[in-house]
């Protein structure tokens, strides 16, 4: 189960992933979260995009980033972006309360019953 938690309060979304191994690398987890928001979102050809990061160019909004009607998103440039922020501390990942400090980092999902990603939220005026 993959949580959706923002620093701004509360959480943005909840859904499930299905991942055969026990173990994987930050990394491949976040290549596989990307590539399945992206193909579900290309699949459903709607304009509001509720992903783990912005796409480009689209608009944040409270409910997601709003891209032009039609606007597909590829996941390749997608999960650079996803990369880049963690890179950054745009967002950090917490599996049994434990933060995953590092994209090579293997998480044992055999004993995880939920992943959440919180994505930080800058401060207004700092």
């Amino acid at each position: 189960m993959i949580v959706d938690e923002t620093t701004g309060g509360g959480g943005t979304g909840r859904w499930g992933m299905e991942v055969a191994e026990e173990r994987v690398t930050l990394r491949e987890l976040i290549r596989r979260r990307i590539y399945q928001e992206v193909e579900e979102f290309n699949a459903a050809g709607t304009a509001m995009f509720r992903g783990l990061v912005q796409p480009s160019p689209a608009e944040r909004t409270p409910d997601g980033y709003r891209l032009r009607p039609g606007r597909r998103i590829d996941p390749d440039e997608q999960l650079a972006r996803a990369v880049e922020a963690f890179g950054r501390n745009g967002f950090v990942v917490l599996a049994r309360d434990h933060q995953v400090l590092s994209l090579d980092e293997e998480i044992d999902l055999a004993g995880t019953a939920e992943l959440t990603f919180l994505k930080l939220v800058p401060l207004i005026g700092g």
